[in-house]
């Protein structure tokens, strides 16, 4: 079973990607044929305009894969725009691929309708899910961790694979999904975590910003004051108490003040904060002590690796479809 995923370059990892790649590390540890790529041609379809903070954001994901757990032993590591072989099957897939279909995809709709700040109306943002597509089939990939926002896509990958395979010749799996046990965490105001949104917190940083981004949370707004009651299910601390704390106790003491107003807000982020910092803290020394050449090193190795996959696999598809050269 092959299982594969990525994440874009578009700037530091928060910690909604910590959850993720925690889920990426378990899985890791249960297969023996992993690839985990940074997906860096994603970036450039929305942040077309600014690539200069593309390859530095390689980099620091790599790094930031090792540091949470990902082992270049156990998994492949690897550049996307470093296997050209990506491109090509992008590139035969847009042949089978309707407009139609591509424009009604919910993610595209939702972000073309709420982002204003940049012109996404290019062909590389509406092609975003072919070569999604191609990422994941070109190395026949059968599991993709994915959050719930992402199985849009990865239904429209097995159509293109279904596709493919009744055209042509059968060749492509067509990949399920793994979803994450942990539910998306919302940002710091509530709203869906987001760079754009400026709600994020990074993954590589310290005690002190941590109490600066989770003290002023928004929390549930029926409780306007101390001895008022609350429901933690409207609460996005709530969510990350369900990511972060993983004492049931603490989560019983947590639920029961919250809902009796036992405990105000504040002693209840006191605690997430302090629960964060435990699980975060090991990813901090690790990542002080993973460099950029260190990144540099296992992406390499792992582009080698990935590049033969991806070559056999092209070469099935260029005979499926009587392309000589």
């Amino acid at each position: 079973m092959t299982i594969l995923s990525g994440m874009r370059a578009t700037g530091k990892l928060h910690i909604g990607n910590f959850v993720t790649l925690e889920n990426w590390v378990e899985i890791q540890n249960k297969s023996d044929k992993n690839f985990f790529f940074v997906a860096d041609w994603h970036a450039l379809t929305s942040h077309y305009d600014t690539p200069e903070i593309i390859q530095p954001s390689t980099f620091d994901i790599i790094r930031h894969y090792v540091a949470v757990g990902l082992d270049p032993k156990k998994s492949v590591l690897f550049v996307q725009s470093a296997i050209k072989e990506h491109a090509e099957l992008y590139l035969i897939f847009s042949m089978i691929a309707s407009v139609s279909r591509l424009e009604r995809i919910p993610t595209y709709k939702e972000q073309i309708s709420n982002i204003s700040t940049k012109d996404l109306t290019n062909l590389g943002f509406l092609g975003y899910p072919v070569l999604q597509a191609a990422d994941i089939l070109i190395y026949k990939g059968d599991r993709v961790p994915v959050g719930e926002d992402q199985i849009y896509h990865l239904e429209f990958t097995r159509e293109i694979a279904r596709k493919f395979n009744l055209k042509y010749k059968e060749i492509f799996p067509e990949p399920q999904p793994i979803i994450s046990k942990v539910p998306k965490l919302p940002g710091t105001d509530g709203r869906k975590m987001s760079k754009s949104y400026g709600n994020v917190i990074n993954i590589e940083t310290n005690e002190k910003e941590l109490k600066e981004k989770i003290l002023p949370m928004m929390t549930d707004p029926a409780r306007i004051r101390r001895t008022d009651p609350g429901n933690p299910e409207k609460c996005p601390v709530w969510d990350y108490h369900k990511a972060f704390t993983k004492s049931q106790d603490e989560k019983d003491w947590v639920w029961n003040g919250c809902t009796t107003a036992g405990i105000g807000c504040v002693d209840c982020k006191k605690l997430l904060i302090k629960n964060m910092k435990e699980r975060l803290e090991p990813v901090w020394d690790k990542l002080a002590s993973t460099s950029v050449e260190d990144a540099i090193e296992i992406a390499e190795d792992g582009n080698e690796k990935a590049r033969k996959v991806a070559s056999q696999t092209m070469q099935e598809v260029r005979e499926a479809l009587h392309l000589r050269w």
